[in-house]
């Protein structure tokens, strides 16, 4: 039975399906802002508020949890000193997906997630 097990699974295995979420996450944070398919955008979402949330108080285990999420420790380090004190006073809904017109080669419907403005 499928009771309770949420989730997309793109086409992929349990690991490789990880490695694509976290390297994805990582890019995110790195550079704010990623170009990928709706799917993908649509499933990262999620798994990007919930570090946001983490960073907004940064204590040793809060960066232990990012660190399980995203691959490099320079992203971890932006993640707690710069994205999370943006968003301190904002409840939820960092991300904001925009959608693109489809790739071109296969016609994938493509979209760009991308940090929303702390002024918005």
């Amino acid at each position: 039975m499928r009771h309770q097990k949420k989730g997309k699974k793109l086409g992929r295995e349990k690991a490789p399906r990880k490695a694509l979420f976290r390297s994805l996450a990582t890019s995110f944070v790195i550079y704010e802002k990623i170009k990928t398919t709706q799917a993908k955008a649509k499933v990262m979402r999620p798994i990007i508020e919930k570090i946001i949330t983490l960073s907004k108080k940064d204590t040793l285990h809060n960066r232990r949890q990012a660190l399980k999420v995203l691959y490099i420790e320079d992203a971890v380090k932006k993640l707690f000193e710069v994205i999370g004190p943006r968003y301190k006073s904002r409840q939820g809904g960092y991300t904001r997906i925009v959608k693109l017109l489809p790739r071109k080669n296969d016609g994938a419907e493509m979209a760009i997630l991308e940090l929303v403005d702390e002024k918005e």
